[in-house]
């Protein structure tokens, strides 16, 4: 797949590990009102409490519709563990996986997966410290699956088999699990940080993956004890939300959890906190593979929760201080003049609501050098002192107060289209925390209430306090390569002690312009036909462009669009290429005269927006907008596409982000490998791999600026799509002006093919970079393609089939692998091209082995075929996920346009269910026997240093 990578990289350089704990989120607190505002019960979802001390929660939701989604949650997790048990909270939950009373061994998992589950992405599990969450979306329209869902959940709660061989047998799962999430210079990092960020508490001895030793040698008694200690009804709740009868539900309920009983000698639930440090405290660490210079400072305040309208005050209070200083930020690295290359502030929970109670300030910056460190904290700090000293001004809080009010009336408007996940985790913050369910009508109620009556004067009083100078904790990452250019502790102190000094109040410069001054002369729309059978309108209007319209009601609020035309960057010649690379970053750097945070400003209380792109071989437009606001969004196309921006001030933050970047790039072994495997599926193609420091001086701001006019300057080839809440007849007008009145001239481009394919033969490369024993692994078959709807279905059979097979025979059988992948790919343009790619990390001394297994597994299947089971599974996921997506908005826009750019036929999806018959054990061998031949074979193998 073909794809700018200065732009991606850019974007990518932008998102830092500010949190280093891997924790569920506490409930968002907001409020208003008075601090001892009640909030009342959601009359929608019943509550209830069986004898045995079982909660649950229950909620009739069509949305999916003939869909639930069921979860077993327990108040414990690695917190409950004793010194002997470190692990085995985690390690419970997946031996749920691996035998339950009614469901021995896997059959759990083949159960599932022949009804449609798939295992992973919707039947699945986590451990947290202070809980155990179980989870399973499942279909209702089958009476007996309906039901066993509930035994299923009951069998998780209180009937896991826990055999020894099973136990044995998960160990290396474990061990592989540690490896593929950590083994690396975040997870290196993090061991030290952990005493500092944690410090004195459990928290820090308490970490669910648990110690390693403990997993792989611990009696089999100890597991079975922990299972037995706190998997208890007294701390379980069983959540349903779904479309279904609310009444079966109870009593299904009742039926399979009653049973249950708790120990008789239970053993305390006791709950944890995170000490106070008076003095601050400060930790720098550095790692061989770390490539960014990062300060992170902390500065943590304690809370009461009230679970009352008081929390939904605060909330809203926060996310307008949020939101703010987020602004006043952006608006600071635009100007060019920051003492950073990022900065980030933000109040809330501290280390995601990993310590009930504690809220924190963190205050984040990334610098070029590291010995800029002290610089970049002082000149974030500053802004978070200039808040709470002068405080905000009343023109930021309109804003805000706009942005909040239009999102809470889109919500309200979606009250009936809420998707049955959102009301789960809402009663699982109620059961795990106590916190406040509001209906969706109340939620709309008091949100407009308080937004009204929270004054800039309360807020400038909230921001005031945060910055209270105790319990401080900083941080810094950096390469190890840098670590004598480290600015010293003290020095770091100072700079967040000191940068309150000299400030003087914030600036709001207001904007009085309107995006347009003028409306376009509209076009007409000259031709319009109807697609029958999926309820498509195509529009041709008089400037060329095309249109295609399909209204929904799956939102009441939303309409979404996208489009393309033929050329991207495959028009500028090799030899341009380097020159005209920002092309694709100048729709994002503003318009016209309009700085970023002038737009943010100007479009305060709408929900319109609307960028555009500059792919490979496309360009176009994309956006959405509740229908209110659609004309607002195709101002914005028109106006991206006519009057783009060229900011050189932003144009050298970017270049000097994407060098900070590249500086340090290849210390990371994963940049390594993923450089390495590009090289080869790319022929070390310019236009697919990243740019050298010496080559990002040749990027011009003015020849990628040319070239972006260029490419929007003829409008004829676009073809639009637009998906959702509409009439055609209404919005007809609105497109006749704004997309009817972009420029055209008729060009009638295409793409142009400028290489870049596999290399081509049995390929193999060994990358040797890490300090870790942690190999990852991808094998790729690939090859020229007969791209059509047939083959394409036939392709994806055998990759999830395969997929079957290379988890069982490399996780469960051969215990080396946590979570292998098998995906497919396969375009028709530039050229015909398939790509099925099997990935997976391991030991270093398995990956021979796990290898010489995986190509076993595609012997077996060209030999055999697939068996009955494995199509029964790929029908009924395939069945099951299309239900779902032809209730979506936007499938159908990446459906539509997909159909379109590859002239295919719009209504093959009618026969999607038809056309999964044709997959066959045969029809999976005969694929498996053309794709997977080994002709074009490329193994890249990735292993540590030493």
């Amino acid at each position: 797949m073909k794809r700018n990578f200065l732009l991606l990289t850019l974007a990518a350089a932008s998102v830092l590990p500010v949190s280093f704990i891997q924790a569920q989120p506490k409930p968002k607190q907001a409020a208003v009102k008075s601090a001892i505002g009640t909030i009342p019960a959601d009359p929608d979802v019943k509550i209830g409490k069986l004898p045995n001390g079982l909660t649950y929660y229950i909620r009739k939701n069509s949305e999916p519709k003939n869909r639930a989604v069921l979860y077993m949650a327990l108040k414990a997790g690695s917190l409950m563990e004793t010194d002997a048990q470190q692990g085995l909270a985690h390690f419970t939950e997946h031996m749920a996986f691996n035998g339950t009373k009614d469901f021995p061994k896997n059959e759990l998992i083949n159960y599932l997966q022949k009804a449609g589950v798939k295992f992973g992405a919707d039947l699945n599990a986590y451990t947290s410290f202070d809980q155990t969450v179980y989870q399973l979306p499942i279909p209702t329209d089958s009476a007996a699956l309906f039901k066993n869902g509930f035994k299923i959940l009951a069998n998780w709660a209180g009937y896991v088999s826990m055999e020894n061989d099973d136990i044995d047998e998960e160990r290396g799962v474990i061990v592989e699990e540690d490896r593929q999430r950590g083994k690396n210079a975040q997870s290196r990092m993090q061991k030290e940080l952990l005493p500092v960020l944690l410090g004195g508490s459990r928290y820090a001895e308490r970490i669910p993956i648990g110690k390693l030793d403990i997993i792989q040698h611990f009696k089999h008694n100890e597991i079975k004890q922990f299972y037995k200690d706190w998997y208890r009804p007294n701390l379980q709740a069983v959540i349903a939300v779904g479309d279904f009868d609310v009444a079966q539900v109870e009593a299904l309920i009742k039926e399979n959890f009653s049973p249950l009983v708790n120990p008789a000698n239970p053993r305390p639930h006791q709950k944890y906190d995170l000490p106070d440090n008076k003095q601050p405290v400060v930790k720098q660490v550095t790692d061989k593979e770390f490539p960014y210079n990062v300060v992170i400072a902390f500065i943590r305040r304690r809370y009461k929760e009230t679970g009352g309208v008081a929390d939904v005050r605060k909330g809203l209070i926060t996310s307008m201080i949020n939101s703010m200083m987020g602004a006043r930020l952006q608006e600071l690295k635009q100007k060019g003049t920051a003492p950073f290359v990022d900065g980030q502030f933000s109040y809330g929970a501290y280390q995601g609501g990993l310590v009930p109670g504690i809220d924190a300030a963190t205050i984040v910056a990334v610098t070029k050098d590291p010995g800029e460190l002290a610089k970049g904290l002082g000149g974030v700090a500053a802004e978070a002192e200039r808040m709470a000293q002068f405080g905000f001004t009343a023109s930021e809080l309109e804003v805000v107060k706009k942005n909040m009010e239009a999102g809470n009336e889109k919500n309200y408007r979606e009250k009936d289209k809420i998707n049955s996940n959102a009301f789960v985790q809402t009663y699982l913050r109620n059961f795990l925390y106590k916190s406040p369910i509001l209906s969706p009508d109340f939620r709309y109620t008091l949100t407009k209430q308080l937004l009204n009556e929270i004054t800039l004067a309360e807020v400038n009083q909230f921001a005031k306090k945060i910055m209270t100078p105790e319990n401080i904790t900083i941080i810094s990452q950096a390469p190890d390569k840098d670590k004598a250019k480290l600015p010293a502790d003290a020095q770091l102190l100072d700079a967040l002690r000191n940068s309150g000094k000299g400030l003087t109040a914030y600036v709001d410069a207001g904007v009085n312009k309107p995006l347009l001054e003028k409306k376009p002369a509209p076009g007409k729309v000259t031709a319009e036909e109807k697609i029958e059978g999926i309820d498509v309108t195509k529009l041709t209007l008089s400037n060329g462009v095309k249109v295609y319209l399909k209204p929904t009601t799956f939102k009441n609020d939303q309409i979404i669009f996208s489009s393309f035309a033929e050329g991207g960057t495959s028009l500028a010649e090799d030899k341009d290429y380097m020159a005209t690379n920002y092309a694709g970053n100048i729709g994002g750097d503003g318009i016209g005269e309009f700085e970023n945070t002038q737009l943010r400003k100007m479009l305060a209380g709408s929900t319109a927006n609307a960028s555009v792109y500059i792919s490979s071989l496309y360009e176009g437009y994309s956006g959405s907008a509740s229908p209110k606001d659609l004309e607002t969004a195709l101002q914005l196309v028109y106006a991206h596409g006519t009057n783009p921006r060229k900011d050189p001030i932003l144009f050298k933050k970017n270049m000097d982000e994407f060098k900070v970047y590249l500086q340090n790039a290849d210390d990371s072994p994963e940049n390594v490998y993923a450089d390495t495997i590009t090289s080869v599926m790319s022929s070390n193609n310019l236009r697919e791999r990243k740019p050298t420091l010496a080559e990002l001086d040749q990027i011009s701001l003015d020849r990628s600026f040319e070239f972006f006019k260029d490419r929007f300057a003829d409008a004829s080839g676009q073809t639009f799509v637009f998906v959702g809440n509409f009439e055609v007849e209404k919005i007809k007008p609105l497109l006749e002006t704004y997309l009817g009145g972009l420029p055209a001239t008729g060009r009638k481009e295409k793409f142009v093919d400028r290489g870049g394919k596999p290399l081509t033969g049995n390929v193999t490369r060994i990358v040797k970079k890490g300090i870790e024993d942690k190999a990852q692994v991808k094998l790729f078959f690939h090859g020229d393609y007969d791209y059509a709807a047939d083959n394409n279905l036939q392709l994806s059979a055998l990759s999830d089939v395969l997929e079957f097979k290379v988890l069982e025979r490399l996780r469960e059988k051969e215990s080396g692998v946590y979570s292998p992948r098998v995906g497919v790919s396969y375009e028709k343009y530039p050229q015909p091209y398939y790509n099925l790619t099997i990935s997976f990390s391991c030991a270093s001394a398995n990956v021979d082995k796990l290898v010489n297994a995986a190509l076993d597994e595609i012997e077996k299947i060209k030999k055999e075929g697939a068996t009955a089971v494995d199509i029964e599974k790929f029908r009924a996921e395939s069945a099951r996920a299309m239900e779902v997506s032809l209730r979506e908005n936007n499938f159908w826009l990446s459906y539509i346009t997909s159909k379109l750019k590859t002239d295919e036929d719009p209504l093959s999806v009618l026969r999607h269910a038809e056309r999964l018959k044709q997959v066959t054990e045969a029809s999976v061998k005969a694929a498996a026997v053309k794709y997977l031949g080994g002709a074009n074979y490329f193994k890249a193998v990735l292993v540590p240093e030493k």
